[in-house]
């Protein structure tokens, strides 16, 4: 069984995740961000103050309301819980593994572009959102596919059809990269520091997930912004003394990102081209499953924000592939790659760490700087940051599973999760690594067919708010593209002021 379900996945890989949906995936990001005019570098100081700036100073960012919505900052963790996961450790370190060091380069690329994917996707969440009959806010690709595309002329079919596949793909991306692999991941650390066998680890991870997902959002909101700040500082900590230790080595690790990324020949990838086409592969597939940018699916957390303006909770979507990518994954690959278990001069693993699994790299690394604390750390630390995956990805799933079934059906969504976390912790890793990959690209083309058919109205709404916030115009705000909504968000958009 095991076998035919390889087979089969392998097959739908090559095809979710060829050439040419990297190349939409990559069309999409520049083509947002030259119709935003590079929003993330021109107006780079503004969305840092109202983002990461605004926690610390704006009432309104970090406020828990009453309601059934969510903080902005409640919003921006449970986001980056569900993106800062094993990703950043495991799979940063299974791209340098296949793809050499060059592959870190195409992921920054993909992060920087990413960022206005990402953005798009949050400021079309906000503006096509709807309340569900509990009073909490539910948006996602699925409605700016159903409600945006859908509206276009003669589009209501395909919008409809491609809604419902994204939230089919989405639900089945839940068990994947959102459960499975995460789990996996977390039971063979432990395992492999503590020597706790892996079904007791699964049947702890079983209970402390219950206890959180089925409270809904507002419990796993509560749970995320108080887990995430401290496991992302303590990780960045530790690989910061690490990198330090390696100081020396650091030029001649971003000698070997770049030269890697444009070798036109690489004795890891096996011949003349291939070097380039694996780095980039590795870095862009990786990349996307660690900051999600493209999926369409931290847009689903981000909706249930108590924000109203919808370029606010964009500049959000900013600062978390930023975060991502660009803070916690450049970090884990200098660490990894300053620790001397890749030669720098081929790109490839030296013969110790070719005999260790990708999964336990970085905690190799870590056992060589702090000895077997170091092994400790690492576990814990993707326990922390796969368990707070599993927490976001969780609500992704849920909001799906209503979109298609109703609300009623959610419940039973979460049990079922529930009982995939078991599973998850017995399977083959790479079987369950390979899974999410082909998870994440199916999920991925329907969302960047809305993004792209909407970009003309990212592009009017970023307009907009430029207009009214930065050069004080008295233009009439664009909140909602539904009208009640729409007068409802703008007789209380000034106490946000």
């Amino acid at each position: 069984m095991i076998e035919v379900i390889t087979k089969v996945n392998g097959i739908i890989n090559n095809i979710v995740w060829g050439w040419p949906a990297l190349v939409l995936l990559g069309f999409v990001g520049v083509l947002m961000t030259c119709m935003t005019r590079f929003f993330q570098l021109s107006h780079f100081g503004h969305w840092m103050k109202h983002t990461i700036g605004a926690i610390f100073g704006d009432r309104h960012v970090t406020r828990h309301t009453g309601d059934h919505s969510i903080s902005q900052f409640q919003s921006l963790c449970t986001a980056l819980a569900a993106t800062v996961g094993t990703g950043n450790i495991v799979g940063v370190a299974s791209a340098i593994a296949v793809g050499g060091p060059g592959a870190v380069f195409w992921m920054w690329l993909i992060a920087f572009f990413g960022m206005m994917t990402n953005y798009s996707e949050n400021v079309l969440g906000i503006l096509y959102r709807r309340k569900n009959t509990r009073g909490e806010w539910c948006g996602g690709a699925m409605y700016y596919l159903r409600d945006g595309l859908g509206s276009k002329p003669g589009c209501k079919i395909i919008g409809n059809v491609l809604a419902v596949l994204f939230s089919c793909f989405c639900l089945l991306a839940s068990f994947g990269i959102g459960n499975m692999s995460q789990v996996n991941s977390m039971v063979s650390n432990v395992n492999t520091a503590f020597g706790i066998p892996k079904l007791a680890v699964g049947i702890f991870l079983v209970i402390a997930v219950a206890l959180v997902i089925l409270g809904g959002i507002k419990v796993i909101a509560s749970v995320t912004e108080k887990i995430v700040p401290f496991m992302v500082v303590i990780y960045l900590i530790g690989t910061l003394v690490i990198i330090g230790l390696h100081i020396n080595d650091v030029p001649a690790v971003f000698a070997a990102i770049f030269k890697g990324a444009f070798s036109v020949k690489s004795a890891a990838a096996g011949g003349m081209g291939a070097g380039i086409a694996l780095a980039i592969q590795q870095g862009m597939k990786r990349g996307v499953f660690s900051n999600e940018a493209g999926l369409g699916s931290s847009v689903m957390v981000h909706s249930s924000s108590n924000v109203k303006e919808p370029i606010r909770q964009g500049m959000w979507g900013i600062f978390e592939v930023f975060a991502d990518t660009i803070i916690v994954c450049t970090l884990t690959a200098l660490t990894l790659l300053s620790s001397g278990l890749i030669d720098l001069t081929t790109g490839q693993l030296t013969a110790e760490a070719a005999a260790i699994d990708s999964n336990s790299l970085m905690s190799q690394a870590f056992l060589q700087t702090f000895g077997k604390p170091g092994a400790w750390f690492i576990a814990i630390a993707i326990l922390l940051f796969a368990y707070s995956t599993v927490l976001g990805w969780s609500h992704y799933g849920s909001t799906a599973c209503e979109y298609l079934f109703k609300t009623k059906s959610v419940m039973v969504y979460r049990v079922i999760f529930v009982v995939i976390v078991l599973a998850g912790s017995l399977m083959k890793a790479q079987l369950a690594w390979d899974i999410s990959d082909t998870f994440n690209g199916m999920m991925m083309i329907p969302n960047l067919i809305g993004v792209l058919v909407l970009s003309p109205l990212v592009m009017k709404c970023t307009k907009n708010y430029v207009d009214r916030r930065i050069h004080n115009k008295n233009v009439k705000p664009m909140l909602s593209m539904f009208a009640d909504i729409q007068a409802e968000q703008e007789k209380t958009l000034s106490e946000d002021d």
